[in-house]
């Protein structure tokens, strides 16, 4: 059986075994089924005759007994309309018993039933006989002859009816225990039957799982046995393979690698020397490159603190003019609302001249009347005069008020007088205020050609302070792409020792391997190598773009670190 596994894949082995293994389960699963069906058949059968005959044997017999008491009650009653009252009752009980009688013949099957049955029928004729007669004669009013009927013909024959019928239900009873017992011993055979079956699978099963188990471990052992010797540094042993499975491509491939281990190894004895010399030049080289780079820091440093002077510098100059347009705004709008101011002075003085106007006009008025009024004074008095006496009062008056009149028309002149001076004043002011407005309407011009005027050393100051902060940003950056510089070189040259350390490290963990014959390789004469080409100075790229700095950066990290890393991963293999 195992010679056979060999020559199959183990793929096709676990579907094999998988196979069987259902295989047996269906058979199992199958049989308790048919089983299964086989109980409940017999159920069935018992449920359908014997079991419902039963039940209507055992109505009809119940039915019986009802019908022996009412007739029996019936007869040693002695109220004759007793008869008349149970008569639907025993014509209902008469025809359910002949319904129950119909159904009971349908099941009959065996001579035994179909015999007992027939004399149960011819009974159960003499039983209505018997009975219709004693419900006869209580109805006529014959008790006596009607009792003497009860005990003499229908007891007797209630009695032998009843017991024909206890015999065909105890028939009953009987084959429904016969059924049961044969459903229980057919129960007990199945479930033998399929212990025995599952035992069967089971050990079928166990054994195909260990014919497969020995047919891969046993292999994948001898496997173990090599990959742990070649885990401890024993690559000159190889397995032999008599499988043509996958587990024979694993050893195949175990075989591969350990010859392609051992090949990799006698190189890597041939290059370590050589490795370890171009490493220590590495370092050399790095610890120059390391202080040429601090002193180039150390330069970008001072620029960098001189520049951020000037950038304070022209940042208070900004400030400075940006406080000063400030005041230059607020000048000119005190000088737009002192323009304003004197536009209104200008607008209260023509309203105080065209005022003084209408006043002249006023005083005007009042000399004419002042004047007329004089006259008219005059005429009275030169009236009163020719009235002679009687006209005497009313000159005195007259004469008052005339005098009123002229000192009235001198007051006038006088505040024309007043009024005509005030006046000129007020158009000589006017004429002021409209010099003083222009003069005003100048004056806000030019604070406003002086306030754009700092506008724009405000706004060029900015854009200085803003050239000079990117500047001195530019600055600040070249000095921190130096610092990493820096740090990248130190990292590198301790890199390149770590380099040196892990190459000598690798020579001594090399020479503990053991391998093939044909492996090995002459040792190589270790003399001082060649110093390699310098790599392209990346210093000016990182001066141009941070981009070609973020890159020259990971190159200088990645470099050292790729070796050592490659060592460490080497010797993991191994």
């Amino acid at each position: 059986m195992t010679s056979l596994f060999k020559h199959l894949s183990v793929g096709k082995r676990l579907g094999f075994g998988f196979v069987l293994i259902l295989s047996l389960f269906f058979v199992t699963t199958l049989v308790a089924i048919i089983k299964l069906n086989t109980v409940a058949a017999a159920a069935d059968d018992l449920l359908k005759d014997p079991l419902a005959t039963e039940r209507m044997i055992s109505d009809w017999y119940r039915n019986i007994h009802t019908g022996v008491r009412r007739t029996t009650a019936i007869a040693k009653s002695t109220d004759p309309s007793l008869a008349t009252f149970f008569a639907a009752e025993q014509e209902e009980s008469t025809r359910v018993s002949g319904l129950l009688q119909k159904g009971i013949a349908e099941h009959m099957k065996s001579a035994d039933e179909v015999a007992l049955f027939k004399e149960i029928g011819e009974q159960r004729q003499t039983y209505l006989s018997t009975r219709n007669t004693v419900v006869a004669l209580k109805k006529d009013g014959k008790v006596d002859e009607a009792n003497e009927a009860l005990e003499k013909g229908f007891i007797p024959a209630a009695a032998l009816y009843v017991k024909k019928i206890e015999e065909m239900l105890s028939l009953q009873r009987k084959q429904i225990d016969e059924m049961s017992a044969e459903i229980q011993q057919t129960y007990q055979t199945s479930r033998i039957l399929l212990i025995v079956l599952s035992v069967i699978a089971a050990a079928l099963s166990v054994l195909c799982a260990w014919l497969m188990t020995i047919s891969i471990t046993r292999p994948l052992a001898r496997a173990t046995a090599v990959a742990e010797k070649m885990a401890q540094g024993d690559l000159s042993e190889t397995i032999e393979i008599k499988l043509n499975d996958e587990i024979g491509k694993m050893m195949h491939a175990i075989n591969g690698i350990n010859t392609g281990l051992s090949s990799v190894i006698g190189n890597v004895r041939h290059g370590t020397e050589t490795i370890n010399v171009a490493a220590a030049e590495i370092a050399s080289g790095n610890a120059d490159l390391s202080s040429r780079t601090e002193s180039q820091a150390s330069s970008l440093e001072e620029t960098a603190s001189s520049m951020e002077e000037l950038t304070s510098t022209v940042r208070q100059n900004a400030d400075n003019a940006r406080q000063a347009n400030q005041l230059v705004i607020s000048a000119s709008g005190v000088a737009v609302k002192g323009g304003e101011v004197v536009g209104q002075v200008v607008e209260t003085m023509g309203s105080i001249k065209e005022s003084s106007r209408k006043i002249v006009d006023i005083i005007s008025v009042i000399d004419g009347i002042a004047f007329q009024t004089n006259i008219l004074a005059l005429n009275a008095a030169v009236e009163a005069a020719r009235a002679g006496e009687q006209g005497r009062g009313f000159a005195v008056v007259a004469t008052e008020v005339r005098n009123l009149a002229q000192r009235s028309a001198s007051a006038a002149k006088e505040i024309k007088h007043l009024i005509d001076d005030s006046v000129g004043k007020v158009e000589h002011g006017s004429k002021l205020v409209d010099t003083a407005g222009q003069t005003m309407t100048d004056i806000v011009s030019s604070v406003q050609h002086v306030a754009d005027i700092m506008s724009e050393i405000t706004a060029a100051s900015q854009e200085q302070s803003a050239g000079i902060e990117q500047v001195n940003l530019a600055v600040t950056q070249m000095d921190e792409m130096t610092q990493q510089n820096a740090a990248l070189v130190e990292e590198a040259a301790a890199a390149a020792e770590s380099m040196r350390e892990q190459s000598s490290k690798l020579s001594e963990l090399v020479s503990q391997f053991q391998i093939m014959a044909q492996a090995q390789k002459p040792a190589v004469q270790t003399g001082r190598p060649v110093a390699s080409p310098r790599p392209p100075v990346i210093a000016r790229a990182a001066d141009k773009s941070g981009n070609a700095a973020n890159a020259a950066r990971a190159q200088i990290r990645q470099i050292p670190q790729r070796k050592a890393k490659a060592v460490e991963q080497d010797w993991e293999e191994f």
